[in-house]
């Protein structure tokens, strides 16, 4: 009987990616059971919801190792004997102790199932904790690559960070590797050597000089947090300390730098991080982790969203590495790093896709912030002039959402082609307090969760009063745009859209030049429309505000 259940589980692990793989075109990217096992919440994995975690490592830099332990405390979802969780294969597990007594284990690829010496209950409350050691994966490019970023500081001290986004946070610890699945709080212990200081998430509760000439920092983190947000950072910082008066009430700001930079990140810090909250949070709503406090942790690398402690190494410079990635001047008044990372507080952090592919949800809407953050700022004909720029890097080189259930995430225009996307959505809506409305009623509705694809989608339809499905479905699962094809005859107008998906019919807006603008909702077959005086030459379509391709026969 167990082999049998064994086989039924091992069937049902292909399924997601049988499925899959009957919509991969000729050369698309192939999938194996690795990705499964990684990607996909198989029963092993949602058996079990993860309560809290105690990850307690001590870093030996000049062997480029860590070891230590983590502590899974878990809620049974159902009865079940076996579970998975997850360590990269170079991580070697030295035991797993379960009241106190040594369990079985087996690895396959990066995953490592346990089996329990008798059924788990269901909504029983239970524990194990994992030891281990190795090196972990060093980063070479991060944050577009994730491991370890060794480095020195301009004294020669050393400088560590972890970056592991995507790669996945088992690349360094042991842990239930799948966005669907946050702990409700979380103590991050990191010793290190001694005249280091750690800087992880949350707020430190603890320092305590260890005998073997280490320190160890006790961080604890208040709020529910995904995996790739864990972090340490090693080095000889400084701490900034400030605060905020926030909608609910005072946020305590920390920035952790470089003694040398101290005087740069006081000025840099001071300049963007306030105005940046103030719009954010007359967007978005309240900063979602007021318990855990708001920190910049200066890092060897450009940047990263890690909850409550955002890497930050843009070098105090204006713009993304001093340059503006919309083209238009707007990009070059405040801190790329400050701002996008600190969005991901809203979208990424407190509301974060159960699934990889849906990275989107993450991306789209914080480079979106940026747009909005120029609006508080400047009006909102700058916003909308950013978010027009950013338009010359979208690539339409592959669909917006990714592979499910393989830890694979769509496009890299997920960026830029999403923010322009949601622009195009406030425009439809044409009602800028429901749209304010919409985005915070989804930080509140999804407050600290995991999120479908079709729980945010739908939620912007019900919301809006508009069916916007097949205007996601268009611009993310499919990597070209639509075309507007026009035709233009003795007082007349005939339009109707080319797209991937049936029945594809956006509103747009069109006009003759320099008149006021007018809504038609084409479809996919030709609809006509008086319109006196138009022809070929003198209809505009608005494609400042609408991301489109325009045929005219």
């Amino acid at each position: 009987m167990y082999n049998l259940k064994k086989c039924l589980f091992l069937i049902l692990l292909c399924l997601p990616f049988l499925a899959e793989a009957q919509l991969l075109k000729k050369g698309a990217e192939a999938f194996g059971r690795a990705d499964s096992l990684r990607g996909y919440l198989s029963p092993l994995r949602s058996c079990y919801d993860v309560l809290y975690y105690h990850l307690d490592v001590k870093a030996d830099l000049n062997k480029r190792q860590i070891s230590g332990s983590n502590l899974f405390v878990f809620g049974a979802v159902n009865t079940f004997r076996e579970l998975q969780f997850d360590l990269f294969e170079n991580m070697p597990v030295d035991k797993v102790l379960y009241h106190g007594k040594t369990l079985p284990y087996h690895r396959e690829y990066n995953a490592v199932f346990i089996t329990f010496p008798e059924d788990i209950k269901t909504a029983a409350t239970d524990s194990f904790r994992v030891f281990y050691h190795g090196q972990p994966l060093e980063a070479k490019n991060a944050p577009w690559d994730g491991g370890f970023v060794y480095s020195k500081d301009p004294g020669g001290k050393p400088w560590v960070s972890t970056a592991c986004q995507g790669l996945g946070a088992s690349m360094w610890w042991p842990t239930k590797d799948h966005q669907s699945d946050e702990p409700d709080s979380m103590l991050i212990s990191v010793s290190v050597p001694g005249g280091l200081q750690d800087v992880s998430n949350g707020r430190l509760r603890k320092t305590t000089k260890l005998k073997n000439g280490y320190t160890r920092f006790d961080w604890f983190v208040s709020n529910p947090i995904n995996n790739y947000n864990v972090s340490l950072n090693i080095g000889d910082y400084t701490h900034i300390r400030d605060s905020y008066q926030g909608k609910n009430g005072q946020l305590d700001l920390d920035y952790w730098v470089l003694p040398v930079n101290e005087a740069k990140a006081r000025k840099q810090f001071d300049e963007d991080v306030k105005p940046m909250l103030r719009s954010f949070e007359d967007w978005f709503g309240p900063y979602p982790f007021y318990k855990d406090g708001y920190k910049l942790v200066e890092t060897p690398f450009l940047g990263m969203e890690h909850q409550s402690a955002i890497a930050y190494g843009n070098g105090y410079n204006k713009g993304y590495m001093g340059r503006d990635l919309s083209g238009t001047g707007w990009g070059l008044k405040w801190d790329f790093i400050v701002v996008h990372e600190s969005g991901h507080e809203w979208f990424g952090n407190n509301i974060t896709a159960k699934d990889i592919a849906d990275m989107w949800v993450h991306e789209s809407f914080t480079h979106y912030s940026e747009s909005l953050f120029i609006e508080s700022l400047y009006g909102k004909q700058a916003g909308q002039e950013y978010v027009h720029g950013i338009r010359k890097a979208v690539q339409n080189d592959a669909p917006v959402t990714g592979i499910y259930d393989v830890n694979k995430e769509g496009s890299g225009d997920m960026y830029y082609k999403g923010s322009v996307l949601l622009n195009m959505i406030r425009t439809i809506i044409n009602d800028d307090q429901k749209w304010k409305s919409i985005l915070q009623g989804l930080n509140r509705t999804f407050y600290h969760k995991t999120v479908t694809y079709k729980e945010v989608t739908g939620y912007i339809s019900d919301q809006s009063g508009i069916d916007f499905s097949k205007v996601f479905e268009q611009y993310l699962r499919y990597k070209s745009i639509p075309t507007l094809e026009l035709r233009t005859g003795k007082d007349k107008l005939w339009y109707r859209w080319i797209a991937d998906v049936p029945g594809f019919d956006m509103q747009v807006r069109v006009r003759l030049r320099e008149g006021k603008y007018i809504v038609i909702k084409p479809g996919d077959s030709f609809s006509e429309m008086e319109l006196p005086g138009v022809n070929r030459d003198n209809i505009e379509v608005d494609t400042f505000n609408f991301y489109i391709g325009v045929l005219m026969e």
